[in-house]
């Protein structure tokens, strides 16, 4: 009897040996950058939200916001308020990833709702069917 005893001893002494040692611990992964999304350049009423630095510099040079902000009228505004429940922003950036290329242009579809046609200057612009 006093051999299963000591075995039962020894076996106990081993779990609890293993259970002390610590594993290997691999050190954790860096996490991804968060994928390049569509920015608001102009909103709606015609405020600048995106300086000129965060653009591409090829983009950046060829920005005007004198000429690009300007806020939609008091009819578009209606008109977009009650036919969509909001206001799009008028002008935004995207990642040349995520654009779409058609007979028309280069487009992008924001928010599964709003169509953008890219422009000479490298922003998209809302279509204009949606606020005439």
């Amino acid at each position: 009897m006093k051999p299963i005893i000591a075995l039962v001893l020894v076996m106990l002494s081993f779990q609890a040996c293993t259970y002390k040692t610590n594993p290997v611990k691999t050190p954790p992964r860096p996490a991804a950058p968060p994928a390049p999304t569509a920015f608001i350049v102009v909103d709606g009423m015609g405020n600048i939200l995106t300086p000129k630095d965060r653009f591409p510099l090829a983009i950046g040079q060829q920005v005007n916001y004198t000429q690009i902000t300007r806020a939609f009228t008091p009819n578009q505004r209606k008109n977009l308020l009650y036919r969509f429940n909001s206001i799009p922003p008028k002008i935004i950036y995207v990642a040349p990833a995520y654009t779409l290329h058609s007979l028309k242009g280069t487009y992008c579809i924001y928010k599964k709702k709003f169509w953008y046609w890219q422009h000479s200057n490298g922003l998209f612009y809302l279509d204009e069917t949606y606020y005439r």
